[in-house]
C-alpha cells in the first residue's frame, strides 16, 4: 500500500489559477477525482493527500468535499489575517472539514523573498500549530533563509518541505548540487521538518531522463532519513514530464537499496504519522 502525499485537483473553469500560463497549457484543464482514480488504478496507491494550488478558500472547500482516494487535504487560509484561528475553525465546520490536515501558502510566488519570516506569518503559523495542522513549505533557494526563520520561530509546528526544496536539477553541476544538499541539511537539522520526495522529474525539465534525478531522490532521503521522508507524485503537474506510473517507477527504483521497512516509511508510514494520525478513517 502506498500513500501519495502530494497531488492536486483543480478546475480552471471554476477559479483563476494565476500560475497557469501557456508554459503549462497541457494541464490547464479540469483534473478531478475520476482522473486521479484512472491514473492510480493499476498502482499500489490507495490513499492520497491533495494539496492546494491557489490562494482561494473556495478551492479548499472544494477539495475537502472530494471522495476517496483523497484521505487528507492541505488547504489554504490567509496566514497574515489576525483571525487565523477563527478561519481554521470555520474551515473545519465545512463538509469534510475533519480531513483538513495542513495548510500551504505558495511562498515561492510572493514578491517578498522574506515573506515567510514576517511577524504576521509567524503568528499565523503558531495558530496552525495550536490547531494541530501541518505546514507545507513551497520554497526555492530564494526563500530558504526565511523558511528557516519560520521553522525556528515555531518549533512546535510540523513542517513538510515540498519537492525537496525545488532543486535546479536542469542546471546541474557539482556546485549547484552541493549547495542544494547544504540547504537540505539545514532543514534536516530541524527535527520538526519532513521532506517530501516529489516533483523532481518536473524540476529537471523536459529532458529529465538525461539529468541525475535518481541521485537527487536518493540524496533527499539520505539527508532526512526514511522516517522523515514522504513520497508524492505531484500529479498532474508531473504529467509535464511523464505519466503517473513512471513517476512512481522512477522513485521506487531510485530507492531500491532501502530496506523493506525504510521503503514502507517513505511510501506510507511517514505520511500516516505526519498527515493522517488524526484523520477520520475512510469507509
Amino acid at each position: 500500500m502506498i500513500i501519495d502525499a502530494h497531488h492536486h485537483l483543480w478546475d480552471p473553469a471554476d477559479r483563476l489559477y494565476p500560475w497557469m500560463d501557456d508554459s503549462v497549457r497541457p494541464i490547464r484543464r479540469r483534473c478531478d477525482v475520476d482522473d486521479l482514480r484512472a491514473v492510480t488504478r493499476d498502482t499500489p496507491v490507495t490513499r492520497t493527500i491533495v494539496v492546494q494550488a491557489v490562494h482561494d478558500p473556495g478551492e479548499t472547500a472544494w477539495l475537502l468535499a472530494q471522495p476517496e482516494p483523497v484521505a487528507g487535504v492541505v488547504g489554504w487560509v490567509d496566514l497574515e489575517a489576525p483571525d487565523v484561528a477563527d478561519r481554521i475553525a470555520a474551515v473545519r465546520e465545512l463538509p469534510g472539514g475533519d480531513r483538513l490536515v495542513g495548510v500551504r501558502h505558495q511562498a515561492q510566488d510572493e514578491p517578498d523573498a522574506d515573506w515567510l519570516g514576517r511577524p504576521e506569518v509567524i503568528r499565523g503559523v503558531r495558530a496552525l500549530a495550536d490547531a494541530g495542522l501541518v505546514v507545507d513549505l513551497l520554497v526555492r533557494e530564494r526563500e530558504h533563509r526565511a523558511a528557516l526563520t519560520l521553522v525556528d520561530a515555531v518549533p512546535g509546528a510540523s513542517f513538510v518541505l515540498d519537492h525537496a526544496g525545488k532543486p535546479d536539477i536542469g542546471a546541474d553541476g557539482a556546485g549547484r548540487a552541493a549547495a542544494w544538499r547544504r540547504r537540505m541539511q539545514d532543514f534536516a537539522a530541524r527535527p520538526n521538518v519532513v521532506c517530501k520526495v516529489s516533483g523532481l522529474l518536473t524540476e529537471a525539465g523536459p529532458r529529465w531522463r538525461e539529468q541525475p534525478v535518481a541521485r537527487y531522490l536518493r540524496d533527499a532521503v539520505e539527508v532526512f532519513g526514511p522516517d522523515r521522508a514522504v513520497f508524492g507524485s505531484d500529479w498532474p503537474v508531473s504529467t509535464l514530464a511523464t505519466d503517473y506510473a513512471e513517476v512512481l517507477a522512477v522513485t521506487t527504483e531510485a530507492l531500491s537499496d532501502l530496506t523493506d521497512r525504510e521503503r514502507d516509511a517513505v511510501f506510507r508510514t511517514t505520511a500516516e504519522r505526519v498527515y493522517l494520525a488524526g484523520a477520520p478513517a475512510q469507509t
